[in-house]
């Protein structure tokens, strides 16, 4: 829990990302943050949607999931549980980066002009781990899309879409979020290797690069099981990504043939 946590707060930190720091900007010229951690080896989870000035969502999230009967918190609900907590929060200013606003106005010209544009969902990222004692754990945490209205939550926040985490398998997704809600995607990758005893690249395979674009979305998933074996599919050009190995290897790759 502690790796995946640190992994999402330097994410969360960094303006390259679609999290935190650097997400993008709804329809209303707001950032609206979502995040989520699970622990494999209890199956307990907490998640955040809809929160604007807290700087780390996914910190938030495990303070739900370690200090409050519920797993999800929204919005002002959720601001009002951090300051209990004593969560750090940020200015607005603070989450704004000059290529998100730019994306936004790209958006906002081309529906003025009728154009019908895919809204921008690249950027979430996630973390999974596994530690000595054979648990694991996963997170997620996003800015969501370009320009979404009415509130719009995707699958990041909510645990058996965007993360997912059991005795023996973790999951956190990125991508086109209503199409990995439809699919429970990271549970039905899970579900495989559990309950149908996959392999972890077949499950994540047949999840990933089958149903989701059947139902015409798209993105990845990075997975890893508690045997140590992990998969990194997705069916876009290609998927930022990397891993440290059993002799502290780090390795990173961005396209498909890397």
């Amino acid at each position: 829990m502690d790796a995946v946590e640190a992994a999402i707060r330097l994410m969360e930190d960094n303006p390259l990302f679609n999290a935190g720091k650097g997400a993008v900007f709804t329809y209303d010229g707001k950032n609206e943050l979502d995040a989520s951690i699970m622990d494999g080896s209890n199956m307990k989870a907490g998640s955040v949607a809809g929160v604007r000035s807290v700087r780390h969502p996914i910190s938030l999230a495990r303070a739900v999931m370690e200090h409050s009967p519920h797993v999800m918190l929204i919005g002002e609900g959720a601001e009002a549980f951090a300051r209990e907590r004593d969560v750090e929060f940020a200015a607005p200013e603070y989450f704004h980066t000059e290529e998100r606003w730019r994306q936004l106005q790209d958006a906002l010209a081309g529906e003025a002009q009728g154009e019908l544009q895919a809204r921008g969902y690249f950027g979430t990222v996630g973390a999974v781990a596994l530690d000595a004692s054979g648990h694991l754990a996963a997170a997620t945490s996003t800015g969501g899309m370009t320009g979404k209205r009415w509130g719009r939550v995707g699958d990041s926040p909510i645990i058996g879409a965007g993360t997912y985490a059991n005795a023996r398998c973790a999951v956190s997704c990125t991508g086109h979020g209503e199409f990995y809600i439809r699919a429970c995607a990271a549970h039905a990758i899970c579900m495989g290797v559990t309950e149908l005893h996959q392999s972890l690249a077949d499950a994540a395979e047949q999840v990933i690069n089958r149903e989701i674009p059947q139902l015409g979305g798209s993105g990845g998933a990075i997975a890893l099981c508690a045997d140590g074996t992990f998969a990194m599919p997705f069916n876009t050009e290609g998927m930022y990504r990397g891993w440290i190995d059993a002799d502290d290897g780090c390795h990173v790759r961005i396209w498909r043939d890397d």
